[in-house]
């Protein structure tokens, strides 16, 4: 029996697992444009990550429900399909996943924000269930929201952004590192990426080959000045109208500092100066970025590290 003041609480739901895990962010692309007929991007993984912990429970109703993301339509999209996808593996489909997503990059900017999102929700996801996603799996779960970038692939990945279709390990990056201005504003990537670039692309696509030939030479040599040189070329070639003096003024201080070259967000905002790390001149190049560009909402100094999913303790 109980007394006076007593309330019955029901309790929780049988827990299967809690995880934590990092994806990291982007500063746009090292190479974007069309190869064979197929888009895509290759990737510029920072050292600036989502984080994401979930709690998986069995649910004490009929299908899958997901909490704590209400205000990420689209990751919260991309939960349930993977709670579909648990499905078999755990003999139910009555799961419930409570959510929890910190993350310092800024949207709308070609940071590869909602990506970092979805990516290290999903990683999280399956190792609260015991059932790690693939990178193959969570690249799949993303397309099925809205285009991605393919910073749940280790190392530096050739990548179809919007159909998948292309997947090419290019290997871990050089030793690099990346000065990231900000001029302002925000682009809405969903939006921008409705819009039929084919004529565009095909347009540059000498230009994107011989950056795509840098790029990969460069990443299979660990020669940061190669990689510098094929951004460079595709970042000239191919970035965003509304992106062109700020691209002008970063090639000038690039070739005034010795950089490696410069990339964009083909899709976004940002524009990248690349830096050499075995060089060691990238605290002073920084602090002169600062000085060169105060008109920039921000700049900031990142390494380029390879993508993937990082476990990380709650």
């Amino acid at each position: 029996m109980m007394g006076k003041g007593w309330v019955r609480v029901a309790p929780l739901p049988e827990l299967i697992g809690a995880a934590t895990a990092l994806a990291p962010g982007t500063c746009g692309e090292l190479v974007q444009g069309i190869a064979d007929g197929a888009d895509f991007l290759v990737t510029c993984p920072i050292n600036q990550f989502s984080r994401a912990t979930v709690t998986l429970r069995a649910g004490d109703a009929s299908g899958h429900t997901v909490r704590g993301l209400d205000h990420l339509p689209k990751t919260q999209q991309a939960v349930t399909i993977a709670l579909d996808e648990l499905t078999a593996p755990l003999g139910t489909d009555h799961l419930s996943a409570e959510v929890s997503i910190a993350n310092p990059i800024p949207p709308g900017k070609g940071m590869g924000s909602s990506s970092a999102d979805i990516t290290a929700a999903i990683g999280a996801l399956g190792n609260a269930a015991g059932h790690p996603f693939p990178p193959e799996s969570i690249a799949r779960i993303a397309l099925s929201v809205e285009p991605t970038d393919g910073v749940m692939f280790p190392g530096i990945t050739l990548f179809d952004h919007r159909r998948g279709s292309v997947v090419e390990p290019l290997g871990p990056p050089p030793a690099m590192e990346i000065i990231v201005i900000d001029p302002g504003g925000v682009v809405d990537t969903l939006e921008f990426n409705r819009i039929d670039r084919t004529q565009q692309w095909q347009e540059i696509a000498d230009r994107t080959a011989e950056a795509l030939a840098l790029v990969r030479d460069g990443i299979r040599r660990g020669d940061a000045n190669l990689v510098g040189r094929g951004a460079t070329i595709s970042a000239l070639a191919g970035h965003p109208p509304a992106s062109a003096q700020w691209v002008a003024r970063a090639a000038a201080f690039a070739t005034e500092h010795s950089a490696a070259g410069i990339n964009v967000a083909h899709s976004g905002t940002v524009v990248g100066i690349l830096l050499d790390a075995q060089q060691r001149r990238s605290k002073p190049i920084y602090r002169q970025a600062q000085q060169t560009f105060p008109d920039a909402e921000t700049v900031a100094h990142y390494r380029i590290i390879s993508g993937g999913v990082r476990e990380s303790a709650a």
